[in-house]
C-alpha cells in the first residue's frame, strides 16, 4: 500500500484531492491511501471529527442547476493528530510506503516576494528558520517539510514527490524554490543535495469552489443522509485537476477518474489564476463595496458582471491568446463557464473568503495581466479596475467599514493604513512595490488606476449601501 500524505486537512483538499482518490479507490485500485494532519493548531473539532469518524466524511455538492448530491468520502485512512512537534507528520512522512508529500496552505503561505525570494520579515517564517536550525520542526510549510525530509533522509526511505496544490503560479517550481532557499539558509548543504536528488515537485492546476462549512450543511447532510457528520463539508460541482507528469516515486493513476496529466500546466494555469482568481476577487471587492455578502449576488448583479466580464475579454484574453501562440483551451467559454460557476447561489461562497488576501492576490493574479499589455503599448482600461477596486476596498477596511472581518496574511497593516492616510492615497497605492513589484509607481499604471478609481469612486456613490 502506497501512500499520500497532505499536510492542510482543510474544506478545500477534503472536496478534492480527498474526491480523486475516493472515486479511484471505487473503481477496485486501492494500491493507494491518504494520511494528513495539519501543521498548525487550527480546525481542532474538525480533525477530532474526522479522526472518530475513521477519516470519513460526506461531501454535498451542488451544480448550477441546484441539483444536490451527496457522497461518504473513505480515501483519508489516517488523520494525524496535531502536535507542536510534528511527530505524527514526520513519522509517516519518513515511511518508505509515503510516495507523495501534498500540501494546501493557500497562496500567502510561500512567504515569496515579487522576484521569487522568501521574505524573512514575516515573523512566523524568520521563527521557523530559528526554530530549524536548532533541529526543532515549525507551523510554517518550509519547517515543515524541512523536519520531514531531514527525518526521511535519514531513514533511508527513498525518493518522493512534492505536490503543491494550492492556487499558486508555478506552484510546484515555486515552493520547491522557497524550500531550497529556506535549506540554503540553514546551511544545511547535505539535506539540499538529498532534495535535489530525490525529489520531484510537479506544477499543478487546482479547481473547485469550496467554502467554508457553515452549520447548514451538516443538517441538509443528516436530512438527506440520516448521518450527523460534524465533519461534512460542501463545494460545486465542477472538479478540475491538471498535473504534470513528473513523479519521484509513483503516483495514482488520477488518469482513470478525470485527472489531466500534461507536459505543462502553464496553459490550463494562467487561464485559471486569471479567467476564475482574478474574476473572483474582483466579484469580492466590487460587492463588498455594493453591500452584497455573497459571491452569488455580486455576480448576479449586471453592473458587477460586466466589470468581470470586460476585465476578462478586453485585457485578460489577449494576453492568453494569439495567432502565433493560441490556447489550447475556448477562453471565452471558459470565462462564461466560471461566471455561471460564480452565480450559483448554492454554494452561498462568501465575499469574506474570496476578497481575502489582497496583497498576495494583486502581484499573483492580476499583475502579469497588466505588465504583459503595457509591454504591448495595450490598453489596461478594464484590467485597472481589479486594483481600483482593491484600493476602495481598503479604504473602507481602513474607516473600519467592512462588515467582516479583513484577512491578508502578506498586507503590513501599518502600510496599508499610511497608503490610506497619504495625501494622495492613489499615488502611494500605485509605487507600493508588495504589490506592483517592478512597474510600482510607473506612470501608465498611475493614470490608469486614476481613470479606473475615478469610474469605481461613482459605482460605491450610486451603489454602496
Amino acid at each position: 500500500m502506497n501512500t499520500m500524505l497532505h499536510l492542510g486537512l482543510g474544506s478545500f483538499h477534503r472536496a478534492h484531492q480527498g474526491v480523486y482518490l475516493h472515486e479511484l479507490i471505487k473503481t477496485g485500485d486501492t494500491s493507494w491511501t491518504l494520511a494528513g494532519g495539519n501543521t498548525r493548531p487550527d480546525m481542532a473539532e474538525t480533525l477530532a471529527a474526522l479522526a472518530a469518524q475513521g477519516g470519513a466524511y460526506t461531501l454535498e455538492t451542488i451544480s448550477p442547476a441546484g441539483e444536490h448530491r451527496y457522497e461518504r468520502i473513505t480515501s483519508i485512512r489516517k488523520v494525524i493528530p496535531y502536535a507542536a512537534d510534528l511527530a505524527g507528520l514526520i513519522a509517516e512522512g519518513a515511511s518508505p510506503a509515503t510516495k507523495i508529500i501534498s500540501f494546501t496552505v493557500t497562496e500567502a503561505g510561500y512567504y515569496l516576494d515579487a522576484k521569487n525570494r522568501l521574505d524573512l520579515n514575516f515573523a512566523d517564517l524568520a521563527a521557523d528558520l530559528q526554530a530549524a536550525k536548532a533541529g526543532r520542526p515549525g507551523s510554517t510549510i518550509y519547517a515543515a517539510l524541512t523536519a520531514i525530509l531531514r527525518a526521511r533522509r535519514a531513514a533511508e526511505a527513498g525518493p518522493v514527490t512534492l505536490l503543491n496544490c494550492d492556487n499558486l503560479r508555478h506552484n510546484g517550481d515555486r515552493s520547491r524554490s522557497g524550500l531550497l532557499q529556506f535549506v540554503d539558509l540553514l546551511g544545511d548543504s547535505d539535506l539540499r543535495a538529498w532534495i535535489e536528488a530525490n525529489t520531484t515537485s510537479p506544477n499543478a492546476m487546482v479547481d473547485r469552489i469550496t467554502p467554508r462549512p457553515a452549520p447548514e450543511v451538516r443538517e441538509r447532510v443528516k436530512a438527506a443522509t440520516g448521518v450527523d457528520d460534524p465533519a461534512a463539508l460542501m463545494g460545486e460541482s465542477f472538479i478540475q485537476w491538471v498535473i504534470e507528469d513528473r513523479f519521484a516515486a509513483g503516483r495514482p493513476a488520477w488518469e482513470k477518474v478525470g485527472v489531466e496529466m500534461v507536459t505543462s500546466v502553464d496553459p490550463y494555469e494562467e487561464a485559471k489564476i486569471r479567467l476564475l482568481n482574478a474574476t473572483h476577487s474582483c466579484i469580492a471587492w466590487a460587492g463588498t463595496l455594493a453591500g452584497f455578502l455573497y459571491i452569488h449576488e455580486g455576480t448576479h448583479d449586471a453592473e458587477i458582471r460586466r466589470l468581470a466580464h470586460d476585465y476578462v475579454t478586453d485585457d485578460t484574453i489577449p494576453c492568453l491568446h494569439s495567432p502565433g501562440k493560441p490556447s489550447p483551451i475556448d477562453l471565452a467559454a471558459y470565462r462564461d463557464i466560471v461566471l455561471d460557476r460564480f452565480g450559483n447561489p448554492a454554494i452561498r461562497d462568501t465575499n469574506q473568503r474570496v476578497a481575502m488576501d489582497g496583497y498576495s492576490k494583486i502581484p499573483g493574479f492580476i499583475v502579469p495581466t497588466i505588465r504583459e499589455r503595457l509591454a504591448a503599448n495595450a490598453s489596461i482600461a478594464s484590467v485597472a479596475m481589479l486594483p481600483a477596486l482593491f484600493l476602495a476596498y481598503l479604504q473602507r477596511w481602513h474607516r473600519g467599514q467592512i462588515p467582516y472581518t479583513y484577512q491578508d496574511q502578506a498586507m503590513d497593516p501599518a502600510s496599508a493604513h499610511a497608503i490610506c492616510e497619504s495625501a494622495d492615497p492613489l499615488a502611494a497605492f500605485a509605487a507600493d512595490k508588495v504589490l506592483f513589484g517592478p512597474l510600482a509607481g510607473d506612470e501608465r499604471l498611475v493614470a490608469a488606476l486614476r481613470t479606473a478609481s475615478a469610474r469605481v469612486a461613482d459605482f460605491v456613490q450610486r451603489r454602496s449601501p
